[in-house]
């Protein structure tokens, strides 16, 4: 990057000429063709594509998912080998946690915060590229070893003992592992991207008062990111080095602790579910906000309430844990903390509830998955709060009741709101309008397959079926309720399909769409559908939280230079102009580091000396990636004279 130039004050008026849009599109726009596709750093693209490779992941967890169901249909089922079985089951959870609800909220976060907080990209483009292609390829590595016969089967845990060298030779739990820190190394940077841009490049009067509420909820998720990540990457790499290098950090003959691993996987594995249920309470709020046409209810409330839940998102861990033996003292701490981070959520709900009263809402799909979402979600924290009861957890520990709890509140508390937000932003990234009469089908289909699939589940768990069953014999009680079931996971395998014939239609045929056909307040709408590849012409000026539905047009900010990619750093409390920031361009370097890194981390798996081989190879991207590519500005004046 060039040296920042710092804007003078004058120069930012209140509405100011229309830049040169033309420079701007020569300036910004991608390379064309193969290499400049893979080259490109543009926020959206990226975003794009890590939404995009997610719902990809989400297919293939689901056709997991559907097997396993198929397979549980009727007692005593051979349609499944007890080996694959436990390979599908492993391999749904993992996708589903690592591969797909994670990823597709910082997807989310990367094309659309940006857009919402007035820049034109995130603070590091290359760094956030190469986050993309390193969960690009972990997932393909899982997956490659799967299709061979090798995927992981110990659960998306890999709790130890069982995943540890003396139980799982081979190089399944390798595989899982080794993806594992892919995947974190991807979150870690792309929740970077998102902080930074919050915080630095905000819009001139996008104070922490007027920041939008999604952007909050994805500041906090990639907070918790931060802090989250690192404990399931040690955990990891432990547990290689066990199975790879003779060490024995969770062998207790050797003096190691296999509850180290159970306290190191949940203390990420807890605030998980949060990362992937916090940016949807943003989507909520959005959603909720365009079909009312008015503010969010209690905005501080809101706020504090986001904040809250990410913090209190630490102390829970442990009630994954109640069935190890802990001290009784301890597990009681951990139980009220379970219980008390479900008042943070009903203030939301009570806020939500709010801006509802007294309005006349559009019934576009979007909201009606909201209102889906505050079906399901309510039933899956109310089981929630009923397993932080130590002797209640003891019972059903480890049966399908703990299974509907967790898909009640993952998929009631992020797919749903998910789902709505597809359809809300669809117009955006694509410019086609989705069709509402599938939208609608799509809703009733996945709301009463969801709960005809998952609610029996709590039945079948009181009964006493263990999870992770690969079969099991006839008359317990438990036959009629497992066909339910699956007739339940038919029909949402038709919502899904039916989502996805959607979004192709829409794209070949749907209406075209206007800059902001819902009416909603935030500044991505602000943009054309979809948005350019310069973001916004001119940096806008903010002047409330719902920029979009003042009286006043937008103020504007100029003093950028339209021949380079250049962007506004701001100061991170009131959002006033500090200087220019020059981007760097598209560039193929950090694909070429990714594919080093790669052939380090598969390696290693095989023999440690691979980490040295994968770090030699990277040298050169590394080195070509920070090389000079543009005259500084003393050569400039130099060349001048």
């Amino acid at each position: 990057m060039r040296g920042a130039r710092f804007a003078p004050a004058q120069e930012r008026v209140p509405v100011p000429p229309e830049p040169d849009v033309a420079v701007l599109e020569r300036t910004w726009r991608q390379p064309r063709g193969i290499v400049g596709w893979l080259a490109s750093v543009d926020h959206k693209a990226i975003g794009r594509r890590y939404i995009v490779t997610a719902l990809g992941f989400f297919l293939l967890g689901g056709i997991e998912a559907f097997l396993m169901r198929l397979q549980l249909a009727r007692p005593e089922n051979t349609l499944i080998n007890p080996d694959l079985y436990n390979q599908l089951f492993t391999m749904h959870g993992t996708t589903m946690m690592f591969l797909f609800a994670v990823p597709v909220m910082e997807g989310l976060g990367i094309y659309f915060v940006p857009l919402m907080v007035g820049t034109r990209n995130v603070p590091f483009p290359k760094l956030n590229a190469l986050g993309y292609w390193l969960y690009l390829f972990g997932g393909l590595f899982l997956y490659g070893g799967f299709a061979r016969n090798a995927g992981p089967d110990a659960g998306w845990f890999s709790y130890v003992p069982l995943a540890g060298p003396q139980y799982s030779s081979g190089h399944r739990i390798d595989i899982w592992a080794q993806m594992i820190t892919f995947t974190e190394f991807s979150a870690l940077i792309g929740a970077v991207q998102i902080l930074v841009t919050v915080f630095k490049l905000r819009a001139p009067g996008m104070s922490l008062q007027r920041i939008p509420l999604f952007v909050w909820a994805e500041t906090a998720t990639s907070a918790m990111v931060v802090f989250a990540m690192p404990a399931v990457m040690l955990a990891s790499s432990l547990l290689i080095l066990d199975r790879t290098t003779g060490t024995h950090f969770f062998n207790p003959a050797e003096g190691g602790d296999a509850l180290l691993w159970q306290h190191l996987f949940w203390f990420f594995g807890h605030p998980e579910v949060y990362l992937i249920f916090i940016p949807a309470l943003g989507m909520v709020s959005v959603i909720l906000s365009t079909a009312v046409q008015r503010p969010i209810f209690g905005y501080l409330a809101m706020v504090l309430s986001l904040v809250t839940t990410a913090f209190m998102g630490f102390g829970l861990w442990v009630h994954h844990m109640f069935a190890t033996g802990l001290p009784q003292l301890g597990e009681s701490f951990f139980t009220a903390a379970s219980m008390i981070i479900a008042l943070p959520t009903g203030v939301q709900i009570f806020c939500w509830i709010a801006t509802l009263w007294g309005s006349r809402p559009r019934w576009e799909p979007p909201l009606l998955f909201v209102l889906g979402f505050f079906a399901v979600f309510l039933i899956g924290g109310l089981t929630g709060v009923m397993l932080a009861s130590v002797p209640l957890d003891l019972q059903v520990h480890d049966t399908f009741f703990v299974v509907a709890h967790l898909h009640y509140v993952l998929i009631g508390g992020a797919v749903f709101p998910l789902f709505g937000a597809l359809h809300h932003w669809f117009p955006k990234m694509t410019g086609r309008m989705p069709g509402r009469t599938l939208g609608y089908w799509t809703f009733a289909l996945l709301f009463t397959g969801f709960n005809l699939t998952f609610f029996p589940l709590h039945n079948l768990g009181l009964r006493g079926m263990p999870r992770r069953t690969y079969t099991y014999p006839a008359g317990l009680g438990w036959d009629r309720l497992n066909l339910l079931a699956t007739c339940g996971a038919v029909l949402m395998a038709a919502a899904v399909v039916l989502l996805l014939v959607n979004a192709a239609r829409s794209l070949r045929r749907g209406e075209p769409a206007a800059a902001n056909p819902w009416g909603a307040e935030t500044l991505e709408w602000s943009t054309s559908s979809p948005p350019p590849a310069y973001g916004f012409a001119s940096i806008p000026v903010v002047a409330s939280r719902s920029p979009l539905w003042d009286e006043s047009p937008l103020g504007r900010v100029v003093g950028l230079e339209d021949d380079c990619p250049e962007v506004l750093v701001t100061h991170p409390i009131d959002a006033e102009p500090s200087h220019h920031e020059e981007l760097p361009r598209a560039s193929i370097w950090p694909l070429v580091v990714a594919l080093a890194v790669t052939v380090g981390f598969i390696g290693s798996i095989f023999s440690p000396l691979w980490i040295v081989i994968g770090a030699a190879v990277a040298i050169p991207g590394a080195v070509a990636w920070y090389w000079p590519t543009h005259p500084e500005p003393r050569q400039l004046e130099e060349a001048a004279r």
